[in-house]
């Protein structure tokens, strides 16, 4: 064990201590909410806050089905150095007149949400106050996929980089980054505009690869992409060199000078993230556009994978600590939710949960994940669509129906204000057959606009499914 085991120990525990004295007063859940590209983070918070703050029906949610929380009630987050999630202005966005889909996360934002709730029991009664803070994170998916850079060099990272980019699906994105890449001497003397010329054009090649059809989400470093408060700063002012993982850069050199500011990312940007907010989660949400990989094909399959076993081995780091007998695992439930269910008819439901149960298991084995209860749903937070029935000659077609988004779809033209009935598709019985990648460009996927806003709650597909896995056990 070194000197930065034990620091990092030591920053574990002093967290650990400060979550476990304040819980001792007021119990608290922190929890995480994250997913990868496209997932809509912020659309399910702001769903699950506006349902507790408007005791809206949640059958599934047992301490609201059964009337004993008695109030909920949004309070100072605890965390001053953490921004506020905004949620009175994305409820307005998914309220008002030009009602739309808010802006998606593009840093870490906290809000704390107090239930006032009946403890169930006598001696619970006796000794519970019944009050629960739920502090909710919400940070990027691509920061959660950073923290395996805590341990891997710089020449580790870089070598795995550029062979990756180097194979299908990053290849065709590629090509002006590798054209690049190859102008560079690793040994050539340090030079400050050679290192932002080639963070430049890596950081372009970044961007392909998130916004091609098949939205590839494993693309760290995640602050290249939303670099926030960090734009322009040196610890943004590197990128891979064609070097082998066991390579030691000469002093001086351009190879050490983009080693120098890898390692500030990580002891800097990565750490203090884990240390400082991760590290104290409770709980943790991990939502997952499968829909999406599934049209987009087999590569975009395989980038889910790898991205779902990333994700598995971030809850692993810091478990073995030096401190973790002593606090145990930080994370002891985690839910990965398919998000958008409401594309589908209901009747795929099942199935889109079933190919994430597949992936997640899949994923598991390979990070050899442990030590947390887990679920998997398929949801929408707030459901955009409703269904019906669709007579073609003598077929029926079971269709979603919504209010798509202005613009031209699927060979139609909507006016963003008048309802359409669309067949997305049917996801098959057989997850295994959906996971080969079989139903490449299957789907008729259209944006719909949020819905009008009905007695005083959104519609929803297992949002209180997840919300009862996550917190109902604190109410019994």
């Amino acid at each position: 064990m070194n000197f930065t085991d034990i620091l990092d120990g030591t920053r574990l525990a002093a967290g650990g201590l400060r979550d476990f004295a304040t819980g001792l007063v007021n119990p608290t859940i922190r929890l995480g909410v994250t997913g990868l590209s496209r997932s809509g983070k912020t659309v399910f918070i702001t769903a699950l806050v506006h349902a507790l703050l408007t005791s809206a029906r949640l059958p599934v949610f047992e301490a609201q089905a059964r009337g004993r929380i008695t109030r909920c009630y949004l309070e100072p987050q605890p965390d001053d150095d953490l921004p506020r999630f905004t949620h009175e202005s994305h409820l307005a966005a998914l309220t008002g007149d030009g009602r739309h889909w808010p802006e998606g996360t593009r840093r870490i934002s906290q809000l704390r949400l107090t239930i006032e709730y009946e403890p169930h029991g006598l001696l619970a009664r006796s000794l519970q106050s019944g009050k629960l803070h739920l502090d909710i994170v919400d940070y990027p998916g691509e920061w959660l996929l950073d923290l395996p850079l805590m341990d891997q060099t710089y020449m580790q990272w870089s070598a795995a980089t550029v062979e990756a980019s180097r194979k299908l699906p990053r290849l065709p994105h590629a090509a002006e980054w590798h054209a690049h890449l190859a102008t560079l001497d690793a040994a050539a003397p340090a030079d400050e505009q050679k290192a932002l010329r080639a963070a430049e054009v890596f950081t372009a090649y970044l961007a392909r690869c998130r916004e091609s059809d098949v939205a590839l989400s494993t693309l760290p470093p995640g602050r290249f992409l939303m670099p926030g408060d960090l734009a322009g700063s040196p610890m943004l002012s590197f990128a891979p060199l064609d070097m082998k993982p066991g390579d030691a850069p000469a002093s001086g050199s351009l190879a050490a000078l983009m080693q120098r500011r890898y390692d500030a990312y990580v002891s800097k940007v990565v750490k203090p993230f884990f240390f400082g907010h991760f590290a104290r989660l409770d709980r943790q949400v991990v939502l997952v556009d499968v829909l999406s990989a599934l049209n987009a094909g087999s590569a975009a399959v395989a980038d889910l994978r790898t991205a779902l076993t990333g994700v598995m081995n971030s809850f692993r780091i810091g478990s073995n600590s030096i401190v973790s007998n002593v606090f145990g695992r930080r994370i002891d439930r985690v839910l990965f939710a398919a998000t958008k269910a409401d594309l589908l008819h209901h009747t795929s439901h099942d199935r889109l949960e079933a190919i994430l149960r597949v992936l997640v298991a899949e994923a598991a084995s390979k990070a050899e994940f442990s030590g947390a209860a887990q679920d998997v749903a398929a949801l929408a937070a707030i459901r955009a669509t409703r269904e019906a029935t669709v007579t073609r000659g003598k077929d029926e077609l079971p269709c979603i129906v919504g209010i798509p988004e202005a613009g031209e779809k699927l060979g139609n033209v909507f006016d963003g204000e008048t309802e359409a009935a669309i067949f997305p598709g049917d996801l098959p019985p057989d997850a295994a057959v959906a996971l080969a990648g079989a139903l490449e460009g299957q789907f008729r996927f259209v944006r719909f606009r949020p819905p009008l806003l009905k007695d005083a709650s959104f519609p929803h597909i297992r949002l209180d499914r997840a919300m009862e896995f996550l917190i109902g056990d604190r109410f019994s």
